[in-house]
């Protein structure tokens, strides 16, 4: 690790830490099968990498720590195709059965979105590859090289001065126009359909984490780490860990907890949580553009709610220091990934450490995942 790891607070101050141990005791319905199946039987699909480090493991004084990697997912730098794939597959197929019957070929769709990077880009590559044309609305505070790399799948790139919530409501409307459609994992209330299929789409990369645990010999997880945006990934891992037929439940094995990671200056969920409620924030600057995100998804804030365990904001100094000694570990992860090993380190070591691993269930013997969401080519810091 690196040499000034002294100087950078690792535990989380009582404003920046929730915990709710009952959530492992709230159950749903596991998520469908379908974009499972659909994403295993793409060109090219393969598992990303689970990583197992056992320097981590000593650190936090567990048997074993995993580091899902998503900085190679469908050759893009970060998981978001999963979702955005599945969901463009759906409306395209819908368009074509709606055009159908009308008699008629149909106009080509424009997928419109908005983006803090890499869910733009993944759904300007699945337009390119589909002949179709893609709108996508960038806020304030995303690199240069990220938008030129949205650019660069022949999207139509519109910069908003604002927020990622300003770029949202500025996409909503555009998608408003003829033979167009929205492509967005925030849902609000009559905009939840398409947000469902992208959350459908993200349990592959649990589905695979299962999968990957069996065949290292380590069991269910006590803990995954999820890095949190508007919620929808953390959405699909409480659906996975608390669906009623997961391997855990089969097994008998205790319930694995979910910690969701946030910026300290874009801390929503966090904030809902301690309110009780749904909860808007303002956003400030972070390394972390694509967790830049003041409002949770209303479809994913429900479950969060009733099956999140805890919820943690970190530092933009303390993901800086979690990149750099995951890519000394020979994994490349940006700020945003980075953030589940940032948010970990918070929860289990520092000053009320034993309280907050009890909270979690984590001891000894327990093996944790953590989800790196992209690599460190999706958000460059230079």
């Amino acid at each position: 690790m690196d040499q000034d790891a002294a100087s950078v607070p690792a535990s989380a101050p009582s404003d920046s830490w929730y915990a709710r141990p009952a959530a492992r005791s709230w159950t749903c319905a596991p998520p469908p099968p379908d974009a499972w199946n659909f994403h295993t039987a793409l060109p090219g699909y393969a598992p990303t990498t689970l990583h197992d480090l056992p320097s981590l493991a000593a650190e936090f004084g567990v048997a074993r720590v995993f580091v899902k990697d998503e900085s190679t997912r469908f050759g893009l730098p970060a998981f978001k195709a999963l979702g955005a794939s599945w969901a463009i597959d759906r409306i395209v197929a819908r368009h074509a059965e709606d055009s159908a019957e009308a008699g008629s070929s149909g106009t080509p769709l424009r997928l419109v979105t908005a983006t803090d990077g890499n869910h733009g880009r993944a759904v300007a590559r699945l337009a390119r590859r589909l002949g179709r044309r893609a709108l996508v609305f960038v806020p304030d505070g995303v690199h240069p090289s990220a938008v030129a790399a949205i650019e660069g799948e022949g999207a139509e790139v519109t910069a908003v001065p604002g927020s990622y919530d300003t770029a949202v409501r500025r996409a909503a409307q555009a998608a408003t126009e003829p033979d167009s459609v929205l492509v967005q994992d925030m849902a609000w209330d009559g905009y939840e359909e398409i947000p469902t299929l992208i959350v459908e789409g993200y349990a592959t990369l649990f589905t695979e984490v299962d999968a990957q645990l069996g065949a290292a010999g380590a069991p269910p997880p006590a803990l995954v780490a999820v890095p949190v945006g508007v919620g929808s990934l953390a959405q699909a891992a409480v659906t996975h860990y608390r669906g009623r037929s997961t391997p855990d439940a089969a097994r008998g094995d205790a319930p694995s907890a979910v910690l969701s990671v946030e910026p300290v200056t874009a801390a929503g969920v966090l904030a809902s949580l301690r309110a009780g409620e749904l909860t808007s924030v303002p956003t400030g600057v972070t390394t972390m553009a694509g967790l830049n995100c003041g409002t949770p998804s209303a479809l994913a804030w429900p479950v969060l709610r009733d099956g999140l365990d805890a919820a943690v904001a970190v530092t933009d100094a303390a993901t800086a220091r979690a990149a750099r000694d995951l890519a000394e570990l020979g994994v490349s992860s940006g700020p945003c990934g980075a953030a589940s090993l940032a948010g970990v380190r918070a929860a289990l070591t520092g000053g009320g450490a034993a309280e907050r691993r009890a909270a979690l269930g984590v001891g000894s013997g327990s093996t944790l995942v953590l989800v790196s969401t992209e690599g460190a080519d999706a958000n460059p810091q230079a």
